[in-house]
C-alpha cells in the first residue's frame, strides 16, 4: 500500500510498483463516494465519520486482491489498521517530501478533486509510520519513481 498526503507521488509510485510486479493496481481516490469527493472539491477536510465507509471499500479491494498495489493516503495509524484487518500482510510505503515540493506539485497538476488549500490539513493529519508497522518512509525529494520504488523492493527483501 503506498500512502502519503495528497501530491507525494501515491498513484505514480503505485502504478509503476505494480507493473514491476505484475499484479492489480487501485487507487483510493477511485473508490470516494461523491460526498467525499464533492466535500473535498469545495475545499473541507474530511471527517473521520467520512473516511470510515471509504476505508472499507479499499479495505475489501484489498481483500479481494491480496497481491495487489493500492495508492490510499492512510494518514493515521488508526487508517492503516482499520486496512490491515482486511489485509493483514499488507506492507506501507509511506512517500515522505518536503511540504514545499508537495505544494507545486499540488498546483501544477489539473483535473483532480483534491484542492492545495488542503494539503496544510492533511500534513496536520498524518501520522508517520510507527516501528512496529510494517513498511518504510521514502524521501521523495531527490529520487525518481524508478528509485522509489527499486528502493522500496529492496527494503522488502
Amino acid at each position: 500500500m503506498v500512502i502519503g498526503v495528497s501530491g507525494s507521488g501515491k498513484s505514480t509510485v503505485g502504478a509503476a510498483l505494480a507493473r514491476r510486479l505484475g499484479v492489480a493496481f487501485e487507487d483510493a481516490d477511485h473508490l470516494h463516494p461523491p460526498a467525499n469527493i464533492d466535500k473535498m472539491t469545495a475545499g473541507e477536510p474530511l471527517t473521520d465519520d467520512d473516511r470510515y465507509p471509504w476505508l472499507d471499500k479499499v479495505g475489501e479491494w484489498l481483500a479481494a486482491h491480496p497481491d495487489g498495489v493500492m495508492s490510499c493516503s492512510a494518514l493515521r495509524r488508526a487508517y492503516r489498521d482499520r486496512l490491515r484487518r482486511y489485509s493483514p500482510s499488507a506492507r506501507f510505503l509511506h512517500l515522505r517530501g518536503r511540504p514545499d515540493l508537495i505544494a507545486a506539485r499540488l498546483a501544477a497538476r489539473s483535473g483532480h478533486f483534491m484542492p492545495a488549500t488542503l494539503l496544510q490539513s492533511q500534513l496536520d493529519t498524518l501520522e508517520p509510520l510507527g516501528t512496529d508497522e510494517p513498511g518504510v518512509v521514502i524521501d521523495i525529494d531527490d529520487r525518481d519513481v524508478n528509485a522509489i520504488v527499486d528502493a522500496f523492493l529492496t527494503s522488502a527483501g
